[in-house]
């Protein structure tokens, strides 16, 4: 009998003999000071989120408000074509950084194992600094929705470490593309 091939995963692994399923992604990009010039954050998961196969939704810029960030990511998640949000920026602890407080009350439920898992990998990267980030994650309207830090190397680390894995039918044990057509049971 023949082994089922696996290719591995941080914290599991991809079986190649699932189906990939593309996700429809949405990116929303939080600064005051970013423009899609510049917005290299933004542009780097945009970049992810195609190389793995993914679809690109919708990308936006908007600026710390915290009304508009509800607004913005009110309307993707009433979406039915948008699978998942990830937004950058915003997360840290300064008077401007408003990202989860627009996004909290949008969730149903919150993935409190995402902040968990954030600040182990981002400890590998920036050490105790991993403090000043209120990255978070949560489910609302039957799609995803992650905040990750503005940095370029929170987007990488967030993206490539986690989510990935984590949007791709593939991996095992579990992935969350196959809770997305339970996720509006009740």
């Amino acid at each position: 009998m023949s082994q089922t091939p696996e290719i591995p995963a941080p914290g599991g692994r991809i079986h190649e003999d699932r189906p990939f399923k593309p996700v429809n992604i949405a990116i929303l990009t939080v600064s005051d000071t970013r423009t899609d010039d510049n917005d290299t954050s933004g542009h780097i998961l945009v970049e992810r989120v195609k190389e793995a196969g993914h679809n690109l939704a919708a990308k936006k810029i908007v600026t710390d408000n915290q009304t508009i960030i509800e607004h913005v990511v009110g309307d993707w998640i009433k979406d039915p074509e948008i699978d998942a949000v990830i937004t950058t920026g915003g997360t840290g602890l300064t008077g401007r950084d408003v990202t989860p407080e627009a996004l909290r009350p949008l969730f149903e439920k919150e993935i409190d194992g995402f902040n968990t898992i954030w600040h182990l990998v981002s400890y590998q990267s920036v050490g105790l600094s991993t403090l000043q980030s209120r990255a978070c994650a949560g489910v609302a309207n039957a799609t995803f929705v992650f905040a990750l830090p503005g940095s370029n190397g929170a987007c990488k680390d967030g993206w490539d470490k986690i989510i990935r894995w984590q949007l791709d039918s593939r991996h095992g044990p579990c992935n969350m593309v196959e809770l997305m057509p339970r996720l509006l049971e009740k």
